[in-house]
């Protein structure tokens, strides 16, 4: 049951996603401006260019996020999750995902780790989010 919570737990990154997506978008909208003949105050493509830089930061995260949440469900549901475990290292391993074959860790621990990477996704939109509320605050001030 531990690891379907993970999984599900993991599966709300996609919403994370979707949300840091649109600010990311509405970065680069706000950006591309002046090819419409509007000018940009300079703070503003500063705060444009740190949304984007969250933005990526935040879709790296965000696909970690996605490919353990679909890992955890697929264990959770197999009934030889010793074999499953040994084979999924061996196929990161193959792929260069993973430094090396064998891993020592437990189930609870191989969560705590990905939690931890839902953890630093979170943070990556929070700061999207502060940027964005700064940015609406402060721009009309400042020209």
């Amino acid at each position: 049951m531990n690891l379907y919570l993970v999984a599900t737990l993991l599966g709300r990154g996609r919403q994370l996603e979707r949300l840091s997506d649109a600010l990311t978008l509405l970065a680069i909208a706000y950006g591309l401006a002046p090819l419409l003949g509007l000018h940009l105050h300079p703070l503003a493509s500063v705060l444009c260019i740190l949304l984007l830089i969250l933005g990526v930061a935040h879709k790296y995260w965000a696909i970690r996020v996605a490919l353990d949440a679909e890992l955890f469900a697929r264990l959770a549901a197999s009934p030889q999750r010793a074999d499953d475990t040994r084979a999924l290292d061996r196929a990161l391993f193959d792929l260069n995902l993973k430094a090396k074959a064998d891993d020592p860790r437990d189930w609870p621990t191989r969560s705590q780790a990905a939690l931890a990477l839902l953890r630093r996704q979170s943070l990556c939109l929070g700061l999207q989010l502060l940027l964005t509320l700064a940015t609406l605050l402060t721009l009309p001030f400042t020209g």
